[in-house]
């Protein structure tokens, strides 16, 4: 039956072929671990590593994170995308210090509990620092089960997900917890990433395909099966950049909620007429340099944006909700990808 060898197979598999060189790993401190889980959400390791770095070069402890101010926390997030990570990343940090005295709780309903931590995360927490019998359930270790179980019911329904979710407990390790945890749980990780694909899988590789319920059937692709689909929308931006003569550039705060919440960023108009309306209180228009617009694509939304730049002679204040920032100052700024991009290349 395959509950009694799935877990062996996983950990033997990963202590031979999976990955071992990420710098996470082979650490049972919680913060580093916890640091790369809320990274790694939606977001592929290659892109991760550097930021990973230059997050634990700044603020090498929770302490240090929480200590930290939300400028400090948006900017080295800045470019990583879906920023509402970091701002429960710096809530969670300070939660540990004042809830839990700096050290994090072992268990997963303790560790969901705190901002930001599902209950996937918790469980790989609760695995790789604490020895815990605990599943995770990120899409790559859906993508594993479905197939090898033949779980054909649509994890659109919570019903669904729930079913997995005790299928997924029933397989974990019951053994050597210390030792066959971690490795079971990077294991689950290692194979949706590098073998059971969601493209052409490289079924002969694995170690489960011969309990496969998908491989036999020849149609791996058809799992998970997940019916509901993300509905897109579209929007245009028109981004207003006032520059002074010393090339400082007025940046204001994204209000919350909303897209790119907390990040410094030029003024968004609904349109050109309204950006020039605007900026005819404090500047000439007649000499706006027109950009070239471009395409930003967001998880569920594509925002088509179109810079415009009007240099302003005085070093008034065009809005009371932002301020002048120099070039030498873009470096350390929380800003969206697309906004430093195009402020680093100029137009």
């Amino acid at each position: 039956m395959i509950v009694s060898r799935f877990s062996e197979q996983i950990v033997a598999w990963q202590t031979v072929h999976g990955r071992h060189h990420l710098p996470w790993q082979n650490t049972q401190d919680a913060y580093r671990v916890w640091l790369s889980e809320i990274m790694l959400q939606q977001t592929q390791v290659s892109t991760v590593l550097g930021y990973y770095e230059r997050f634990l070069q700044r603020c090498p402890t929770v302490a240090d994170l929480a200590a930290a101010s939300d400028e400090e926390v948006m900017a080295l997030w800045s470019g990583l995308g879906y920023y509402s990570r970091a701002r429960n990343l710096h809530r969670c940090a300070k939660e540990v210090m004042e809830r839990f005295g700096g050290a994090f709780p072992h268990t997963v309903d303790e560790l969901s509990s705190l901002p930001g931590i599902g209950r996937s995360t918790a469980g790989a927490i609760a695995s790789f620092c604490f020895a815990q019998r605990a599943a995770i359930l990120d899409a790559n270790v859906k993508r594993v089960l479905t197939r090898v179980l033949g779980f054909e019911d649509d994890l659109a329904s919570s019903a669904a997900e729930k079913k997995l979710w005790a299928l997924a407990e029933d397989l974990l390790p019951t053994t050597d917890l210390a030792r066959n945890m971690p490795r079971y749980t990077q294991g689950m990780m290692d194979m949706g990433a590098t073998i059971c694909t969601a493209k052409k899988p490289s079924c002969l590789l694995c170690p489960v395909h011969g309990d496969c319920v998908a491989h036999r059937q020849g149609q791996p692709e058809r799992y998970p099966v997940k019916t509901k689909k993300l509905k897109r929308s579209a929007a245009s931006w028109w981004l207003l950049c006032w520059q002074r003569p010393d090339g400082a550039i007025w940046l204001e705060k994204r209000p919350a909620p909303g897209i790119w919440a907390g990040l410094f960023c030029l003024p968004v108009y609904d349109s050109e007429e309204a950006l020039l309306a605007q900026s005819a209180q404090h500047g000439d228009t007649s000499e706006a340099v027109h950009a070239r617009p471009f395409l930003h694509v967001l998880t569920h939304k594509d925002l088509h944006l179109h810079p415009v730049r009007i240099p302003v002679a005085s070093d008034g204040v065009p809005t009371p909700s932002g301020q002048w920032c120099l070039p030498a100052q873009w470096p350390d700024l929380g800003l969206p990808a697309p906004i430093r991009s195009l402020l680093q290349r100029g137009f």
